[in-house]
């Protein structure tokens, strides 16, 4: 059997339903929060340095910018990819907040997750699709979230603000780091205190990022190669498939279909 991978978009979410004889996806994070089911097998993360592992049935709960890695075998999962700004709207919270727990056992929240998969994979209306969504999160209550009000230090949110400007040209460490007068180590070894990511590491996945919402708007390959500054063709799918598990041009095919 051949992997597969199948990505849709509707509201401003991202739907994945995969099954995998082998799944690797190096360390990266995602933008969005990232809500899985487990249908079969099992899935092996490394997250902030814990090995965890959600069997079938199980949910994994990502925040923003959470970095994790994967390496599991033989599994079918669904994911969904949800907009920060969408999660607060259907909160009815104003303020970032973060799931307590990044894997749990749900039989309703399961179904409710896999209802939404579907209506977006089978490309069902917006309305709908909006619906279920609201069913999603109204399994959630304050119990459920650690409520960060506290920003980040200015030092690290300059400095993704600094290396997010810098994603279609090549990242300029010493000039990042003059802005703080401090040495390139020095900020390489802070920045990567503060985010779990080296700089080059967070250029890359933000690259990656933003990467894949040109391809999901614009379905251009060669463009997004040029607007984000990857050398040729084989660096960007390389890289890509490392992340999503398949190439740029099998995604935006995906998409598609």
């Amino acid at each position: 059997m051949e992997d597969r991978f199948v990505y849709k978009n509707k509201l401003g979410i991202t739907a994945l339903k995969a099954s995998v004889n082998k799944l690797t996806l190096k360390k990266h994070s995602h933008e969005e929060y990232s809500l899985a089911v487990t249908l079969k097998g099992e899935q092996n993360y490394q997250l902030e340095g814990f090995s965890l592992t959600s069997y079938k049935n199980g949910i994994t709960l990502f925040n923003p910018e959470q970095i994790h890695e994967s390496k599991s075998g033989s599994c079918d999962y669904v994911l969904l990819l949800i907009k920060p700004q969408l999660v607060l709207e259907g909160l009815e919270q104003k303020n970032i907040i973060k799931f307590d727990s990044p894997i749990i056992y749900n039989d309703k929240l399961k179904q409710d997750i896999l209802n939404l998969s579907n209506a977006i994979l089978t490309q069902k209306d917006e309305l709908f699709c909006s619906e279920l969504f609201l069913n999603v999160v109204d399994n959630f209550s304050k119990k459920d979230f650690i409520f960060n009000s506290k920003k980040e230090k200015d030092f690290i949110e300059k400095s993704k603000e600094m290396i997010y400007y810098e994603i279609e040209n090549i990242l300029n460490i010493e000039q990042i780091s003059n802005e703080f007068n401090i040495s390139k180590f020095q900020f390489i070894r802070k920045f990567k205190a503060n985010t779990g990511f080296t700089p080059y590491q967070y250029f890359l996945n933000t690259k990656l990022n933003h990467a894949r919402k040109y391809l999901d708007s614009k379905k251009d390959l060669y463009g997004a190669i040029v607007e984000f500054g990857f050398s040729d063709l084989s660096h960007f799918n390389r890289h890509f498939k490392r992340v999503y598990g398949i190439t740029p041009f099998e995604y935006i095919s995906s998409i598609d279909r």
